[in-house]
This record gives C-alpha cells, sequence and structure tokens, in this order.
C-alpha cells in the first residue's frame, strides 16, 4: 500500500480516494498480491484477499491515516463466490435450429404486399405465425422496408399455378440486394363477395389484383361483368366497404371478408381448384447453406452470344445430375436488344434475356459449387439470389 497523491492511495491494480472510505466505517475490497501472479504462473487457481479499510484520526498527520489488514478470504465464502459466478448468465449457442427459417423469434416483422387480409399476409403468418406483419402498398416497399430495417423479412409471391409468374418480383429481385432465404407454398382459395344484401346478378364490375382476375377467367366470363385491376385482393374489398359501392363485387379471401364486413356471394370460384401460389421469403442477409435436408438454389445469370450456349449452360446441371424446377427468361430491362456488332448503334438481332433457374441442390454441396463453377465459362453475368430449404408442405 503506497500513499500518492495528496488524499489518495493505491493497492494493487485498485486506487481509491479517501472520500471511497466512508466516514470511518472499514471498506472490504478484493485486491490482487503478488502471489497471484506466481499461482497464476504455475497454472493455479489464485486465492482471494479481503482488505479491510477504516479511517482513524492520528494528530501528527494533516489528513487523515487509514489502518490496513490484510485477511485470506475464509474457503466457504470462496466457495459461494465461486458458485456465483457459475450462476452467471451466457449466451446460448446456435443450434440447427436458429439457422433455419422454420426457426424463427417471436414478435418478428414480416412485410407482406397489400392490405390486413390479403394472402400475403397469410402466407407471412405461416411461416411466422407469431409475426408482427407489415402491410406494404407495393413489392418494392416490401423490399425497401427490410432494407430499412423497418422489417426483419419480406414474404412476397412469385408465380403461381395456374397463372405463372409474378414479373414484378423478378425484376425486384434483380434490383435489389435482398436474399432468399426460404420459400412457402399457399393454398390459394377465391371468393366473391360484396356489401351486405347484394345480390351476384346486380354486380356491374369486380375489383381484384391481376392475377386473381386471371386465376378466376371463367366464373367471370360466365358473370359478364367489368373486370378492374386493383393494387391487391384485400385492398379491393376494403375499397368496396369504405365507400358503399352496392353495384361492385371483389375478389379476395374469406378472410377479407370478414375483416371488411361483406358478404360471400360465391367462394373457390378459381379456375382450377387445386390453386397454389408459392411465396418467397427475403431477409437482408443470407442463411448458411446445410447438407441432409431439402434444399433450393435460385440463380440468375446472362449468356454469351454464340450457337448452343444455352443448351450447354443447362447441361452443367444434367451432367451432375442436378434437378432443375424452374426456368424462365425475361428480357433485359437495361439492354433488351443484343446487336450484331455489339454496339448500341448496330443493328437489332434479337432480344437479351437474362435467365432465372431454380435447382434441387444447396450450395454447401461439392455438386452445385462445381455446376456453378462450370456455368461460369458461359455467362457473362451470374448471381446466386440464394440457398434455402424446400417447402414440401401445404
Amino acid at each position: 500500500m503506497d500513499l500518492k497523491a495528496p488524499g489518495t492511495c493505491s493497492c494493487g491494480a485498485r486506487r481509491l480516494r479517501w472520500r471511497d472510505l466512508g466516514h470511518g466505517k472499514p471498506v472490504a475490497l478484493s485486491v490482487p498480491v503478488p502471489a497471484w501472479r506466481r499461482e497464476r504462473a504455475q497454472g493455479r487457481r489464485p486465492k482471494h484477499f479481503g482488505l479491510s479499510v477504516k479511517l482513524v484520526k492520528d494528530e501528527s498527520l494533516s489528513l487523515p491515516r487509514a489502518s490496513f489488514s490484510l485477511t485470506p478470504t475464509p474457503p466457504e465464502e470462496e466457495s459461494v463466490r465461486n458458485q456465483n459466478l457459475s450462476l452467471l448468465p451466457l449466451p446460448k449457442p446456435l443450434s440447427s435450429t436458429d439457422l433455419s427459417v422454420s426457426g424463427h423469434k417471436p414478435n418478428i416483422r414480416v412485410a407482406y404486399q397489400g392490405c390486413p387480409g390479403a394472402f400475403g399476409e397469410a402466407a407471412a403468418r405461416k411461416v411466422y405465425p407469431d409475426c408482427q406483419a407489415v402491410p406494404c402498398e407495393q413489392f418494392e416497399v416490401a423490399f425497401k422496408a427490410v432494407q430499412l430495417w423497418l422489417a426483419d423479412k419480406a414474404v412476397l409471391p412469385i408465380e403461381n399455378s395456374s397463372f405463372g409468374s409474378y414479373h414484378r418480383t423478378h425484376d425486384l429481385l434483380l434490383s435489389h440486394s435482398l436474399h432468399i432465404v426460404g420459400e412457402v407454398q399457399l393454398a390459394v382459395d377465391h371468393c366473391l363477395m360484396a356489401l351486405p344484401g347484394v345480390k351476384k346478378k346486380e354486380l356491374k364490375r369486380v375489383l381484384s389484383h391481376p392475377q386473381a382476375l386471371g386465376q378466376c377467367e371463367i366464373a367471370l366470363s360466365k358473370l359478364g361483368v367489368i373486370r378492374e385491376s386493383f393494387d391487391d385482393t384485400a385492398g379491393a374489398a376494403r375499397l368496396i366497404a369504405s365507400k358503399g359501392l352496392g353495384d361492385v363485387g371483389a375478389i379476395a379471401s374469406a378472410q377479407a371478408a370478414e375483416i371488411y364486413g361483406l358478404h360471400i356471394l360465391e367462394d373457390k370460384i378459381q379456375d382450377i381448384s387445386f390453386n397454389i401460389t408459392r411465396f418467397l421469403i427475403l431477409a437482408r442477409e443470407p442463411i448458411i447453406p446445410r447438407i441432409g435436408c431439402p434444399f433450393k438454389t435460385s440463380i440468375v445469370f446472362t449468356l454469351e452470344d454464340g450457337s448452343g450456349v444455352l443448351y450447354k449452360a443447362l447441361a452443367v446441371f444434367a451432367l451432375r445430375n442436378i434437378n432443375l424446377t424452374k426456368i424462365e427468361s425475361r428480357p433485359q430491362r437495361k439492354r433488351p436488344l443484343r446487336f450484331v456488332d455489339d454496339t448500341d448503334h448496330g443493328t437489332a438481332k434479337y432480344f437479351d434475356y437474362l435467365f432465372y433457374i431454380d435447382f434441387e441442390a444447396s450450395m454447401a454441396e461439392p455438386r452445385a459449387q462445381n455446376a456453378l463453377s462450370n456455368l461460369q465459362e458461359f455467362v457473362t453475368f451470374l448471381r446466386v439470389l440464394g440457398s434455402f430449404p424446400m417447402d414440401i408442405t401445404l
């Protein structure tokens, strides 16, 4: 123990001020001693020592004098201290369920396109039952909500079994940096609804999302009504309820009819009864691909000019026994035409396409890694949109 500046002292690694010692009352401290270094060097656990500090009055000094006594900590107290250390909370190690989309945390914020009652909300709650659903007016708003940390995930449709792809989702996947971390398949049953008391024959117009109108082509043709596109199915139902439109019907979910107080005139009016929409789960960070469970990988690429290049690109998967589940081509929006002389002033030859492919393999598998390495010999652009667990349930 050394006296330093007036009013302070130091003991081992601990520096004290006189006011820290209280009004003449003992203060118990645990301080290091030189023997600690020796015991640490010999691989033994250092002992704890208690230091009792008490102010005493000394007439010969202008400053208070402190008396110190150094005593070993009793074994029973050290045992209690060790038990308390063992009870300290420690971080929980990650498990395999923490890495899967099904192992979700409560109150996760999930963005979807549409109003409450939309099929996108039903898909989000199928994957995350306890989520906080975040409705978005447009597909792009849902993408940006995740990028700006307003939502943790986004659940957006990518294709329907009877009416094909949602092209807007394809375009946004390329123009944004989100990753596909999962998928969910949802059985979609469309209902024709209107204000209470309105009969089917009184309808003159029907509002809904273009996909829903296309999936109910036969029923709408029989009604002979005017079809009007709307941003989303539930939004059409909400508009009819809020405006009191008596001669207008909507195609939406049964849940939307319940939320907005509409009467269902006919249910399951889709052309094909087994009507499935596949949704993608998007996040800011990709998940870690695994081996041992069904995985799917989604990529997009463009090809070099030349005969048989597409055949060669697809062959890299066939040669490794990798099954392709989806092939989609979209003209490049920024450079839709490929020119003969590779300049933007030559004669247009044909469309320049983007190819979207889904295949059944995890990026953790060597065959998938080798396939993409081989594919790079023929492409001018390649991007992995995500490698994620397949949804094999309905």
